[in-house]
């Protein structure tokens, strides 16, 4: 039994471990450009396993996004107007999302599937007109800009390290990617966790959940917040990257290119999310001299999923692996 547990957990974590060495040795063999682009995709790997694991309870939310830009907009807050350091201000920002989201949710929990649809889309949107609205602090339609990237001491400090370089963003690419394996790792354990049980089970059988004693109002409150405070920290990490942000960063368009990552991936195992990023972020840049017909693109592809894959690419994984056991398998009796 030990070792089909340790043969299970070699299986998990080599692969993700020479995936990471990728990453790390990536800035050697890659431009500044793809190094930023790198870097947008690590924040939304993120966003979409923070989606993902909102997903466990069966509630799919059209705000999802939102959430982001309020930890992009908190980020940038408190790096512009009050000169918070990076590591104050991303965890400031995901706690603050935390209790936007708890604001949200209380209605939300009221509702369940198609009406909790919608629902957020109408929360999510009157968020994102307060932005366009509000001059101070959010800067109305036109945003916030000249976001200061982070540093870590002051020049001459002998442990000081800068990220403020646009030409050589090597720094801010290794911050970026030390927030999103934190991220992942916490994601995980979550999902492995006993509330990551209880969450499946809600969307398994809310009803029974409730004649055993488990409140599901309280657990799809705090799958909402806990998948915000997640979605803060990419839009913390996307507020830097970028140096500015507006509302139009986190429209309904943004919301359902996350839907695709996340339903073309697939969502029943932790990495459905990470392979619908991948692929999709890979698509997206092949499609770039196509971008007026990008979203007749990717509507195909969904379609083409939903139809022909409805469990997502994750669903290729265990097919794989079963083909190649059955192929050696039969080489080894013959």
């Amino acid at each position: 039994m030990l070792k089909s547990n340790s043969s299970s957990s070699s299986r998990i974590w080599l692969p993700a471990a020479i995936v990471l060495a990728l990453f790390i040795f990536a800035p050697s063999y890659i431009s500044a450009y793809r190094m930023e682009l790198l870097t947008i995709f690590l924040a939304n790997v993120v966003l979409a396993q923070s989606y993902r694991l909102m997903t466990t309870t069966g509630d799919w939310t059209l705000c999802h996004y939102i959430l982001m830009g309020m930890g992009a907009y908190l980020t940038a807050i408190l790096a512009k107007f009050y000169g918070v350091p990076f590591y104050l201000s991303i965890p400031l920002a995901a706690v603050g999302t935390v209790g936007v989201s708890f604001l949200m949710a209380l209605p939300l929990s009221r509702t369940i599937g198609f009406a909790f649809f919608i629902g957020s889309f109408a929360l999510g949107e009157f968020v994102r007109h307060v932005w366009e609205k509000m001059h101070f602090p959010f800067g109305g339609s036109r945003g916030l800009s000249s976001i200061p990237r982070p540093e870590i001491g002051q020049p001459g400090d002998w442990y000081f390290v800068d990220f403020n370089n646009y030409l050589d963003i090597t720094n801010f690419y290794y911050l970026t990617l030390v927030f999103t394996v934190l991220a992942l790792v916490l994601l995980y354990r979550l999902d492995t966790s006993r509330f990551g049980n209880v969450w499946k089970s809600i969307y398994a059988d809310s009803e029974l959940c409730e004649s055993i004693g488990i409140n599901v109002t309280r657990y799809r409150i705090l799958i909402f917040c806990v998948a915000g405070f997640f979605a803060s920290v990419a839009g913390s990490m996307l507020a830097y990257t970028w140096g500015a942000i507006d509302p139009d960063n986190f429209g309904m368009i943004e919301m359902v290119y996350l839907i695709i990552w996340v339903v073309v991936g697939g969502v029943k195992t932790y990495w459905g999310p990470l392979i619908g990023v991948f692929s999709m972020s890979l698509i997206f840049e092949l499609t770039r001299p196509f971008d007026e017909y990008r979203p007749l693109i990717f509507g195909v592809i969904l379609i083409t999923s939903l139809v022909f894959m409805p469990g997502g690419l994750e669903v290729l994984i265990p097919r794989t692996t079963q083909f190649f056991k059955d192929l050696f398998g039969a080489k080894e009796v013959s």
